[in-house]
């Protein structure tokens, strides 16, 4: 499916925004900053002004780790230091929309526990359920872990997801695990969009 010729309707009552993992660390010059990641900033603004605009539900999911967490290297786990609780390298970009009344979903803040998800280990589902929500529109950092897995758990907590395509950057380790990633997004039943196809 091309996203570039599918039409989905606007926000509205029952959406909220989804906003994955866009820390200093994961943009160019971070820890591990992910290629082009902050080009997608002033995409992920125009969804934020959108969702602003009709005071509609904004959530923001970050990696938020303890000193020492199981996913860095020197614990044996796959990454370099990264998003240490209260660091700069975990903050949101300053250029970035959050507004005042977006919730901020912090994950794998136990020492020996990792979450790609923003659903792992959190109360997004309860928040969303309280809120009335029944359709996301996702997008961040990186499309092929904490995108990928967030909306693997979204769809399998009963969500509707819009993939916010031009609104995310993959890692790739390995060449095409961001289209790779895409496609099992939609396999699993996510409809990609670009911000020109809401109507």
């Amino acid at each position: 499916m091309d996203p570039s010729n599918s039409k989905y309707p606007g926000p509205g009552p029952g959406d909220a925004l989804v906003v994955v993992d866009v820390q200093n660390d994961f943009l160019p010059g971070g820890s591990l900053g992910v290629p082009d990641g902050d080009k997608i900033i002033p995409v992920i603004n125009r969804y934020i002004d959108l969702f602003k605009s009709k005071r509609l539900p904004i959530f923001a999911t970050r990696d938020w780790h303890p000193d020492g967490h199981c996913s860095f290297k020197d614990q044996g786990g796959p990454w370099p230091v990264h998003c240490i609780a209260g660091s700069k390298g975990a903050g949101f970009p300053p250029g970035m929309h959050l507004p005042d009344y977006a919730v901020v979903i912090s994950k794998a803040t136990a020492v020996n526990k990792d979450a790609y998800s923003g659903f792992e280990g959190t109360d997004l589902d309860s928040r969303l359920r309280s809120a009335g929500i029944r359709r996301l529109m996702i997008g961040g950092l990186a499309t092929d872990y904490c995108v990928l897995n967030t909306v693997k758990g979204a769809i399998k907590n009963g969500y509707g997801v819009l993939l916010l395509t031009d609104a995310m950057k993959a890692v790739n380790v390995m060449p095409g695990d961001g289209e790779r990633a895409l496609t099992e997004m939609m396999h699993l039943g996510g409809s990609p969009v670009e911000f020109g196809n809401l109507v």
